[in-house]
């Protein structure tokens, strides 16, 4: 394995960003209508719920990633900023609303995601295939992609949120099988595993997103490649995880963009089709290069 540099396990070290990781604040004439949209419609974007580093970029670009069935997650993972809580009841209005502001945005390819919502029987399934739905009606020519939560082994919640017609789904990793009790402290390692082999299985186009600088070995991420190559994954992300706030887990160390090059030749190397990887790389970061990506 080639050695690159990193920033030290030192607390005082690891605290402090290196310069690849420094980003624009967003402003623009792009920027604004997006958040215009948004606010009229009263919809939720993981662009800040999550604080994404890249909202000034995708904005300023027209897009935007939708977060529907509100703004609260019944998950209490230890890196994500959205709220944890007890969630209201979901609005049944969303979908056409979000459908609504694809089509005025004039969005080509549209990205999807959603909080956990395990106090519900169907997981959101229904909010979910409703969208999707009126997405298509409202945009057919619109590309979508899902990503989607852990649906807890509720395959038939499964099949529905993913029978909409989207191009691509989505369900992250997150991490390596070592950190998991950790870092998604309410998943399962192999259950994630088994829902991205049944959304192949559906006929879909696979992604998922790992998250690095939480403590994983290469090896350990090699593992991760594997087991998610050998369950059908066709797309993986890689981007550097920051610490949202001082509640969430600490970063481990921060990884130079030459490793991240590494680690995305290594991904093909072990049968990716398709590997997004550096340091401000997110879920759904440049998603529309992998629509057509061959599979």
């Amino acid at each position: 394995m080639i050695e690159l540099p990193t920033v030290s396990a030192d607390k005082s070290e690891r605290t402090k960003k290196p310069n690849w990781l420094r980003v624009k604040l967003p402003v623009g004439k792009e920027y604004a209508s997006v958040r215009k949209i948004v606010d009229e419609n009263k919809l939720h974007t993981i662009c800040e719920s999550g604080n994404c580093p890249n909202m000034g970029e995708c904005w300023g670009a027209g897009t935007a990633t939708f977060m529907i069935l509100g703004n609260v997650c019944t998950r209490s993972c230890t890196f994500c900023a959205v709220a944890t809580g007890r969630p209201p009841e979901y609005d049944e209005g969303e979908p056409q609303r979000v459908a609504e502001a694809i089509q005025t945005m004039g969005v080509k390819h549209a990205v999807l995601t959603s909080v956990n919502r395990d106090e519900l029987k169907d997981r959101g399934a229904e909010i979910w295939y409703q969208t999707v739905i009126k997405v298509k009606e409202l945009s057919p020519e619109t590309t979508i992609e899902t990503l989607i939560p852990d649906v807890k082994g509720n395959w038939d919640a499964l099949y529905r949120m993913i029978d909409g017609g989207q191009e691509v789904v989505s369900h992250n990793m997150e991490t390596v099988e070592r950190l998991y009790r950790r870092v998604r402290p309410q998943a399962k390692y192999a259950r994630s595993l088994e829902q991205t082999k049944l959304t192949k299985e559906a006929g879909k186009r696979t992604k998922s997103g790992i998250m690095l600088g939480l403590g994983e070995t290469p090896d350990e991420l090699y593992k991760a490649m594997d087991d998610l190559v050998a369950h059908g994954l066709d797309i993986l992300t890689l981007g550097q995880y920051l610490q949202p706030t001082k509640m969430h887990i600490e970063v481990a160390e921060f990884i130079h963009p030459d490793q991240f090059e590494h680690y995305k030749e290594e991904g093909l190397r072990r049968g990716l089709k398709y590997v997004e990887s550096g340091p401000l790389v997110r879920s759904s970061y440049h998603a529309e290069r992998h629509v057509n990506v061959p599979i």
